[in-house]
């Protein structure tokens, strides 16, 4: 058996142009500075995955939005939109990678190899929309569907179990709190910083501190609703920027990439 054919398996797809699932799995890190043989001469240049990320993000996007409006036909459309905002989420998605062993296969140039980038998170998440895309313009709509649901299948059971609910994934507050107590040994501050509506219907718009920067915003009918939007925000860049490459004496930079 094949390379290819055991990424196959692992998948769940036969490709009938290989090519794209190389694609797939070839970080744009391989591409840029890095030559390997005679793949990376001009007339045959490295093809990494970043257009197949961007296909593959709009047909993700398709597949949880029919699939969550066919699944919880009573949720209003702010539910679906924070259902779907959570299963599309760089950790959710990177999770989901992560379980496919996408982190093994993804082809990397030195530089991030030496920074172990087949574990960031942001990385696993892109490669997955890579994968998504590549099944799409190979077989088309069905077969992405049908694989998009068997990468999330965890989240959706579980979501399923909780009957629509956003609370089915985690308190974000309290992963953000252990996160930055582990890491930084601070914790995270909420501050409301806008609050508006008659009592009846009231709109919180809170942001999350940390070291004093604002790191997360989000918006609720209520405070804690509120507070779990900007934690989840927080955890979101945090995880995608690599949260050793936050510097809070310096604001919040990214030195990596």
């Amino acid at each position: 058996m094949t390379a290819v054919h055991e990424i196959e398996q692992m998948l769940g797809y036969t490709f009938r142009r290989p090519a794209l699932l190389d694609e797939a799995l070839t970080h744009k890190s391989l591409r840029h500075g890095h030559t390997l043989g005679n793949l990376s001469t001009a007339s045959d240049p490295v093809k990494d995955n970043e257009r197949l990320e961007f296909l593959g993000d709009t047909v993700l996007a398709l597949v949880i939005s029919e699939h969550i409006v066919s699944k919880f036909p009573h949720a209003s459309e702010g539910e679906l939109s924070q259902i779907k905002a959570q299963l599309v989420s760089r950790r959710v998605l990177a999770h989901a990678a992560a379980r496919m062993r996408l982190g093994a296969l993804l082809k990397l140039g030195r530089g991030e190899e030496v920074t172990h980038g087949w574990q960031k998170h942001s990385l696993l998440a892109n490669t997955l929309e890579a994968v998504i895309g590549a099944i799409y313009l190979d077989g088309g709509l069905d077969p992405a569907r049908v694989f998009v649901l068997r990468a999330l299948d965890r989240e959706l059971e579980t979501l399923q179990r909780q009957g629509s609910s956003v609370k089915a994934f985690q308190d974000f507050k309290s992963h953000l709190q252990e996160h930055c107590q582990k890491q930084w040994r601070m914790l995270p501050v909420y501050r409301v910083i806008r609050e508006s509506g008659p009592d009846h219907h009231k709109s919180f718009e809170v942001i999350v501190e940390l070291h004093g920067q604002p790191y997360g915003y989000g918006v609720g009918k209520t405070k804690k609703e509120a507070e779990q939007a900007a934690a989840a925000q927080a955890l979101e860049r945090l995880e995608s920027n690599g949260s050793a490459d936050v510097d809070f004496n310096h604001g919040c930079e990214v030195t990596r990439r």
